[in-house]
């Protein structure tokens, strides 16, 4: 079982965050949060991304929910957007 570390998080102002923004992207992969902040203000947030096998369980159910889906085998993708449809 996967123990939650609580994430240290850094506040930058957006100038820094700007002209430091490869060893800012370091920290995140190495598991801390940056705030970056404009005038005091919290903006934005880096986090780390979340577990890559989480990615991978929902890559698999859209590959299992895209086999049921049934189409008609003329249309193709390109007339299926054309027609407003999304695949």
């Amino acid at each position: 079982m996967k123990r939650k570390v609580k994430q240290k998080t850094k506040s930058v102002g957006s100038y820094e965050a700007k002209t430091h923004l490869p060893q800012l992207l370091d920290m995140v992969e190495e598991g801390q949060a940056v705030t970056i902040t404009r005038r005091s203000r919290e903006v934005a947030r880096l986090v780390p991304t979340t577990d890559p096998t989480a990615k991978q369980a929902v890559f698999s159910q859209i590959r299992t929910l895209r086999s049921q889906i049934k189409m008609d085998r003329e249309m193709s993708a390109r007339a299926l957007i054309d027609a407003g449809r999304r695949i």
